[in-house]
């Protein structure tokens, strides 16, 4: 019988292979796909790859302060340095390592009941923390010379309505048990003394014997309390040629008496650890500068008589001078200004990791702590953290300089470099160290013994 034409096996391969280049061009069709939609995808993964590279730089690192907003490229002489141009500079030179630990060169006079009168020397402590040190020094000098007993001090800060008790920022008992054997301490006078009504003393900073003698200790006799007010002539940390028996007192009272109290003291310890994570390319080291948008304004910041050298230094003239003595674009850089201010935008350009006390401050202390209208708190956090940094850099001249320069030397952190303008593209750290170390001419180097 004779096959039909489907049977045949040549006619069946045919349509076999029509099939086949059916269902190949079928699937070609499913796969190809429009250019444009190649590029969009091409797009979208290197958009990822880049947000991941973002994410693991240091300023978005989870410890960073993130500014939204984009900073404005402000002007000014030596803003553009290129990294790879900048200037090689032995990293010893700004990073030192603390100095040997000096001793206390005082002996502690001892009270002598024969001393003692019944009388009563009150104070407050005003202004701000570098006041303070000179404050209780003075005091302690004058309570020690009347043989009176010393109250302790109220807390009166710059704004009004700023007013705290002694323990809310130091610690009373080391206070009280650091002057033991040198003058009586009491918290609170006796309840017949009026505070109000007693006679107000005006006590130059840096009081002397003879001073007390003719213009203190007679009223004292007198009136049998006094109030005492202390003012500042001048800056005035003058080394002693001779430490006498009341220079003793008074570096006890400088520097042996006021420590902070716990909770400050546990603020002032988490900012310096933030801050020194923040510094994990400078192996945990950090700059602070004492740079306020605030005092910059009122001072004016010129030229001290035609001498080369200010008495205050702005944000973009600190940048060009930590970048002349050869600092990175990585140092962390720590500042006093409360809040973030345009004006710093220019310190920021060229070193993106500066934070303000705002950026670094634990959440849950900055409603307490950083409160505009009773800054102590604050202030009392910038003198430490400026005291206790790797390197400080007084933007600004006065007694917070003097004062933190003091308590750095009592503890061998002797890298204060003081701004200039500097001419060179280069410089090296050491010709701007501070005269207090260089000529060791600072009152703590008679307090202090190597």
């Amino acid at each position: 019988m004779q096959r039909s034409e489907r049977d045949n096996p040549r006619e069946k391969k045919k349509e076999s292979n029509k099939n086949c280049i059916f269902v190949v061009r079928n699937w070609i069709s499913s796969i190809m796909v429009d250019p444009r939609q190649i590029l969009a995808g091409f797009l979208t993964v290197t958009m990822f790859v880049m947000l991941a590279h973002m994410i693991r730089r240091d300023h978005f690192s989870s410890h960073s302060e993130v500014r939204m907003t984009p900073f404005p490229m402000t002007s000014y002489e030596g803003s553009k340095f290129e990294e790879q141009n900048s200037v090689s500079v032995d990293s010893s030179g700004l990073w030192r390592d603390d100095a040997s630990e000096l001793k206390p060169c005082w002996t502690k006079p001892s009270l002598e009941e024969g001393e003692l009168s019944d009388g009563y020397v009150t104070f407050s402590l005003t202004d701000g923390p570098e006041y303070h040190v000179s404050q209780i020094a003075d005091a302690v000098v004058v309570a020690k010379s009347l043989g009176a007993t010393l109250v302790i001090p109220d807390i009166r800060g710059s704004k009004l309505g700023d007013k705290r008790d002694f323990d809310d920022v130091y610690d009373a008992e080391k206070f009280i048990s650091s002057l033991d054997g040198v003058v009586r301490v009491v918290r609170q006078p006796p309840t017949k003394i009026s505070t109000k009504k007693l006679a107000v003393v005006k006590v130059p900073n840096r009081v002397t014997k003879e001073h007390i003698v003719e213009n203190i200790e007679p009223v004292f006799r007198e009136k049998g309390n006094i109030r005492l007010a202390t003012y500042f002539p001048s800056v005035n940390m003058r080394k002693s040629k001779a430490i006498s028996e009341l220079d003793s007192v008074a570096c006890m009272g400088m520097f042996g008496s006021l420590e902070l109290q716990p909770e400050v003291r546990g603020v002032v310890d988490s900012m310096v650890e933030r801050l020194r994570t923040l510094s994990r390319k400078s192996d945990g080291r950090f700059v602070a500068v004492d740079l306020r948008v605030d005092v910059l304004e009122k001072k004016g910041c010129k030229d001290k008589a035609g001498s080369g050298s200010k008495s205050c230094y702005n944000a973009g003239e600190v940048a060009t001078f930590l970048r002349k003595l050869g600092f990175g674009k990585d140092t962390t850089i720590y500042l006093t200004q409360s809040r973030w201010d345009s004006s710093l935008d220019a310190l920021k350009e060229l070193f993106p990791k500066t934070y303000t006390k705002e950026g670094i401050m634990p959440m849950d202390k900055k409603d307490q702590f950083l409160n505009p209208e009773a800054p102590t708190l604050e202030e009392v956090v910038d003198f430490h953290i400026c005291s206790e940094s790797d390197v400080f850099v007084p933007a600004i001249s006065g007694l917070f300089y003097a004062n933190a320069a003091g308590r750095r030397i009592s503890t061998g952190k002797t890298q204060i470099l003081v701004p200039a303008d500097i001419s060179a593209s280069s410089a090296s750290p050491d010709k701007y160290l501070s005269h207090y170390v260089t000529k060791q001419n600072h009152l703590a180097y008679s307090c202090y013994c190597s």
